[in-house]
């Protein structure tokens, strides 16, 4: 299975450079971080930030993605389930504030599949109907969330040439799902709007 890449938090989001709260302004500080390419201490900002504002959800959700991505960006065998245990901490405590959100769904899926990258004769029969469920609900609240159709496409395009079927209908879904990315809009400056840059690389991949 071919690494998750991602283009970190500059073509993430766009942050307000006048953050008035002490949450925007803590946020401001952890994107500015991580698009410096300190990863690690920007997932300890967003965690900190996270202490602070019980109720905000997303600073667990991208202390989570930044471990996530970390996971798939290592091949040393400990660092990828370091990363991943700290991605499911987080994603835990985000999910304990937020019930039924598509983004989350998405963010476990990912979590899972990192677990089947790396040793799939492990986890991929444990995991691979998990990650299916979690897609096939994140796309039954969000059916245009452009994340969950293509998170949803993409863990099957590697299937499918894994066991040597026909991409033509999931690539289709990629399309989709690129379109979908070129529209879509976050609710606010804060919340996902990464995946269109991946989306459009792996569309590529379907025309060679």
């Amino acid at each position: 299975m071919k690494t998750i890449l991602i283009t970190l938090p500059m073509l993430l989001l766009s942050i307000f450079a006048t953050a008035q709260t002490k949450f925007e302004q803590g946020m401001g500080k952890a994107f500015a971080t991580w698009g410096e390419g300190r990863n690690t201490e920007a997932a300890a900002m967003f965690e900190r930030i996270a202490a602070a504002e019980q109720g905000e959800w997303l600073p667990d959700y991208y202390a989570s993605l930044i471990n996530t991505i970390a996971a798939f960006q290592t091949q040393n065998k400990d660092e990828v389930f370091a990363y991943l245990t700290k991605a499911q901490q987080a994603y835990d405590n985000a999910a304990l504030k937020e019930h039924n959100n598509a983004e989350l769904l998405v963010l476990q899926a990912m979590i899972h599949t990192g677990y089947i990258a790396h040793d799939p004769m492990t986890y991929g029969r444990t995991l691979s109907g998990k990650v299916k469920e979690l897609y096939l609900k994140a796309l039954s609240l969000e059916p245009e969330n452009p994340r969950a159709v293509y998170g949803w496409a993409e863990f099957e395009l590697h299937s499918a040439k894994y066991f040597n079927a026909d991409i033509a209908p999931i690539c289709a879904r990629i399309d989709s799902a690129v379109e979908l990315f070129a529209t879509f809009k976050p609710k606010t400056p804060f919340h996902p709007k990464w995946g269109a840059d991946r989306a459009i690389a792996t569309q590529s991949e379907c025309k060679k």
